[in-house]
């Protein structure tokens, strides 16, 4: 069953590339494009975030400790 619907899915795309006279790139860009705004669409990890914010702090930290041995 479920390599029937893959054979039609596939001939309905066949169609459709036939008419549009892109060839694959117009179904391959679709792809993309889908993929490119579902990964916009899921935000930031909070741990990614956590991390981030450490570093953040670790590399104020070094650029304070630089600045006090260049006032030396």
């Amino acid at each position: 069953m479920k390599e029937k619907l893959v054979t039609q899915q596939r001939m309905r795309t066949q169609a459709v590339r036939a008419d549009d006279g892109l060839g694959p790139n117009t179904d391959i860009g679709a792809r993309l494009r889908a993929l490119y705004g579902a990964v916009q669409d899921e935000g930031v990890p909070d741990q990614l975030l956590d991390l981030l914010e450490k570093l953040d702090s670790a590399e104020q930290a070094q650029k304070t400790k630089n600045a006090g041995r260049d006032g030396e």
